[in-house]
């Protein structure tokens, strides 16, 4: 008897950091990354990308988690068909060539048991480089409306485009190398 519950209590325990692991799948209509460029020295440009999906794997009593987003690169936004065909085209983001630009985290800070920065690899144009990300606002709970579990925050980096190869327009400043790229995300708990 003694033996049984032994084994039943080293099961439990063994299943215990399983349990402390919760995966979020990102929600696409909340999680729009968004960039904002110097142009030619003279105002702030905004664009972003309507399409985004991924997953976000938390273990908040170990302080440890993954951060995986995939982006469209094909449904970047100007608001102008004119500028949207430019930066679509080979000069900037060569969709054709590189439909998707990812990141993924190599490991997550945490203060608490809130995420507030991740390390990772930022892919685009087929170059990989590392990346910073501070992560703000995180907050997780029972989303208000259709009362599922959810984690959201806002993610934030500086990166300089010519990084990754895309060099049109350096020397005139069109746009700017240093690009702040703004990432919202709102994600649901994986229930399954």
């Amino acid at each position: 008897m003694n033996i049984r519950i032994a084994l039943a209590a080293a099961a439990a325990l063994v299943a215990l950091p399983a349990l402390a692991q919760e995966t979020y799948v990102i929600e696409p209509v909340h999680s729009q990354p968004q960039w904002i460029a110097r142009h030619i020295g003279m105002s702030n440009q905004h664009g972003n990308f309507g399409k985004a999906t991924g997953k976000i794997v938390l273990d908040r009593a170990a302080k440890k988690g993954s951060i995986d987003v995939s982006i469209d690169a094909t449904s970047i936004r100007t608001h102008s068909d004119r500028l949207d065909a430019i930066v679509k085209g080979e000069r900037f983001f060569n969709v054709e060539k590189f439909p998707t630009i990812t990141f993924k985290s190599t490991s997550l800070a945490f203060d608490g048991d809130k995420v507030v920065g991740a390390e990772g690899e930022l892919t685009m144009l087929g170059v990989t480089r590392p990346v910073t990300l501070k992560v703000a606002g995180f907050t997780c709970g029972e989303q208000a409306f259709n009362k599922k579990p959810m984690c959201g925050a806002e993610a934030t980096a500086t990166i300089k485009r010519s990084e990754w190869g895309m060099t049109d327009g350096l020397k005139l400043g069109n746009p700017a190398d240093e690009i702040s790229l703004i990432i919202p995300v709102e994600a649901y708990r994986d229930m399954s």
